[in-house]
């Protein structure tokens, strides 16, 4: 199925287009944003890909008008693909407005607040902002319990119909030279199936991912949520228990940035630590960089600050 262009934006020399598309794997309509630099019309050889998955209550535009990935990507030739984070909640979820007893409240990574609207011992509370396992929180993997394994289907989305779609739709995109990055949820999934999928990309690396989500709160609820409560099944799609066992042909590599004043990383929900440790058990510290950078948040004034270090660590692999 081909992409459908809604516009197109200059962008440091290159453009990014916003596409939309149908999804045969997630049964419906997607938008996702792709940047191709300069290079991407003026060379004759394929120019690699850098996927970019945003984290919870995000979209496939945060990391483009909010990342300053482009400026560096531009430089180095590198297109940037920055997909959607979940398809529409199934039918039965819109139909009966059931939380199907998986809700998660949890302070979220958007920026607006909840408004008190309950009764009268709420009105002094701090508000709480609440997430829902609907719109904005696939975790990248593909659901199993139903109604959500009905089309939440983001693992096999992002590692076979999305770039298969794209690299057919834009031909000047060498599907053999492709590397993941990621923040928060994103940052789980870029670890994840970088580490399930050995040989399918370059390189992977991170904004304060969720490291170790069978052990945090946000992993947790939205585990239990997707694949049921077989805690055992859990640990397939965690960063820190796949890094344990993994066995790749080359040894495993990745850059993560974690904010001092990340307010989830104080509250347990990150948990880069763990990674780091899981690391050490499989022998695979010294590839392992995680960077803790002083005051720093969870928000796009973190990510904006470190992205160009990023795509020069993809770049480092991509043209190897």
């Amino acid at each position: 199925m081909s992409f459908k262009t809604t516009a197109t934006i200059a962008s440091f020399g290159g453009k990014l287009l916003k596409l939309t598309h149908t999804s045969s794997t997630l049964s419906c309509d997607m938008a996702l944003n792709l940047y191709l630099p300069p290079s991407a019309e003026s060379s004759t050889q394929k120019i690699p890909v850098l996927f970019y998955l945003a984290g919870l209550t995000c979209t496939g535009d945060n990391g483009a008008e909010k990342g300053f990935f482009q400026k560096r990507a531009s430089e180095k030739g590198i297109a940037i693909v920055y997909p959607d984070t979940s398809p529409p909640p199934p039918r039965v979820y819109k139909e009966t407005g059931l939380e199907i007893g998986i809700g998660i409240e949890i302070a979220v990574e958007n920026e607006k607040k909840s408004k008190l609207t309950k009764n009268r011992r709420t009105r002094h509370r701090r508000p709480r902002r609440i997430l829902r396992l609907r719109h904005g929180a696939g975790f990248y993997i593909n659901a199993t319990r139903a109604p959500w394994s009905s089309n939440y289907k983001m693992e096999s989305y992002i590692t076979s119909e999305l770039p298969t779609q794209l690299f057919a739709s834009f031909p000047s995109l060498d599907s053999t030279r492709q590397s993941i990055t990621g923040h928060s949820m994103g940052g789980h999934g870029a670890l994840t199936l970088f580490l399930k999928n050995p040989g399918l990309y370059k390189s992977v690396s991170a904004f304060a991912p969720i490291s170790n989500p069978v052990n945090c709160p946000w992993g947790q609820k939205a585990f239990a949520g997707y694949l049921g409560e077989d805690k055992d099944s859990w640990k397939a799609h965690d960063a820190s228990e796949l890094l344990k066992g993994y066995k790749g042909k080359a040894p495993f590599e990745t850059l993560i940035d974690v904010g001092t004043g990340d307010n989830f990383y104080k509250q347990g929900q990150l948990l880069p630590e763990n990674f780091v440790a899981a690391a050490k058990e499989s022998g695979n510290e010294k590839g392992v960089v995680v960077r803790y950078q002083d005051g720093y948040d969870h928000s796009y004034f973190f990510i904006s600050t470190f992205s160009t270090d990023h795509v020069n660590h993809a770049a480092k692999h991509l043209f190897a």
